[in-house]
């Protein structure tokens, strides 16, 4: 099962034509609280790789902001490590590596990792993988890293989606890693595409295209470019989001003559009405036990609720501010994200949904769509600064802060993928 799904990653990964596109530059501000002293030594002969994995490694656990990075220079031998040395530069863990070529054109990858406080090797992995899977072995590298020195699953090998806007009459729905590398195209389209949405699987992108001059849901499968119609009723439909177990999707239609909420099978059967309020009802995310996060404006203003997965027994979770939309629950089912709009400012914040405490995360003024990390540690949103759309990252604890720009197009419509196994 583990080779298959990476077998479905590496296509999907494969999915552009004409390769990899213009990348996104990172400017992180802001640390985490006691962060980790990490030596990374650059891997024996890693130089003949395309990419340079220690170089990835080292990117990657500095944007999490989680760890402190301690300059190893180059090591060549993964034995007879003096754990005393490197406990003397203020290193409490070691990453080494070497890379070699494999007669069949692989790069083979071995890498340890080391406790140099209990003077023992915490992990181990050993990858060959094509010479296009570069980056990805460094970014699992990375992951297990931060999972063993951190005990919560790293995301550095996932995926996020995002929507390019050039100008009026051109637009990209782009794929790529999660620190903005490799990006790949999935659709383009001379009319807007809105509100992406990955399935559970990480093959699959529902989102919303104006190309039939109109909203239509449609879902694409990454790997052979497949398109769905899910939702094409009269009048708008939008918001689409998949259900947990990956087999229907939430989706906002106003059929009936305002916006109200409905489920739909992923093929675009078995349409049925979920929500039933006055108002309107959109925006729809589902929370891991399956209920229903939504914006309504039932109570006079536009606010979060909850409701069942199947509808009713609907309640509302936000009250402080009198303009709060697009919720997003964490993977854990703890957290709540949304955009609330406060002496006219559209900024971004957090809610511990067990004690009902908030937190604005952002210091911008004009933020939409947020999404989480699927380890629950970071959240994605669309910004604006300078005239110019862009993606940027913090963390739940609003310590750490990323933002990622273009030299070309506004990008915006983020939505950050699962884990792929």
């Amino acid at each position: 099962m583990k080779k298959l799904k990476l077998a479905i990653l590496s296509a999907t990964l494969a999915l552009a034509a004409g390769g990899a596109l213009a990348q996104m530059r990172i400017e992180i501000s802001g640390v985490g609280s006691n962060q980790i002293p990490v030596a990374v030594a650059g891997f024996a002969d890693e130089n003949i790789a395309p990419q340079q994995i220690s170089a990835i490694i080292k990117a990657d656990l500095e944007r999490s902001g989680a760890f402190k990075l301690i300059d190893a220079g180059v090591i060549t031998s993964m034995s007879n490590i003096d754990y005393g040395n490197w406990k003397a530069k203020g290193a409490d863990a070691l990453v080494v590596g070497t890379v070699a070529k494999s007669a069949a054109g692989d790069f083979e990858v071995r890498y340890k990792l080391f406790d140099t406080v209990k003077q023992s090797e915490l992990s181990q992995l050993n990858v060959a993988r094509a010479p296009q899977f570069t980056r990805l072995t460094a970014h699992n590298i990375a992951d297990d890293v931060y999972l063993k020195l951190t005990g919560i699953r790293g995301a550095f090998s996932t995926r996020i989606a995002y929507v390019k806007e050039y100008d009026k009459r051109h637009y990209e729905l782009l794929v790529a890693d999660a620190d903005g590398e490799g990006e790949q195209m999935a659709l383009r389209s001379n009319e807007p595409i809105i509100s992406p949405s990955w399935s559970p699987d990480g093959t699959k992108v529902a989102y919303v295209s104006f190309e039939q001059k109109k909203p239509v849901v449609y879902v694409q499968n990454l790997i052979n470019r497949a398109r769905t119609v899910v939702a094409n009723e009269k009048g708008s439909n939008s918001s689409p989001v998949w259900a947990p177990t990956g087999n229907k999707l939430a989706v906002s239609l106003s059929k009936d003559g305002h916006t109200q909420i409905y489920t739909v099978n992923a093929d675009g059967g078995n349409l049925k009405r979920v929500s039933n309020s006055a108002g309107i009802d959109s925006e729809a995310n589902f929370a891991p036990d399956g209920s229903i996060y939504f914006m309504s404006d039932r109570s006079g203003g536009p606010q979060i609720y909850r409701m069942n997965g199947d509808g009713g027994d609907a309640k509302r979770v936000t009250f402080t501010g009198n303009y709060n939309i697009s919720p997003r629950v964490s993977a854990d089912g703890k957290t709540l994200a949304y955009i609330s709009r406060r002496d006219g400012n559209y900024q971004l914040y957090a809610m511990d949904l067990a004690s009902g405490q908030e937190q604005r995360l952002s210091d911008s003024t004009d933020d939409q769509y947020p999404s989480f990390a699927p380890n629950g540690k970071y959240i994605m949103y669309a910004t604006q600064a300078g005239g110019r759309k862009s993606l940027a990252v913090v963390s739940v604890d609003g310590r750490v802060k990323q933002r990622l720009t273009t030299q070309a197009g506004n990008i915006k419509e983020p939505t950050w993928g699962p884990f792929m196994q």
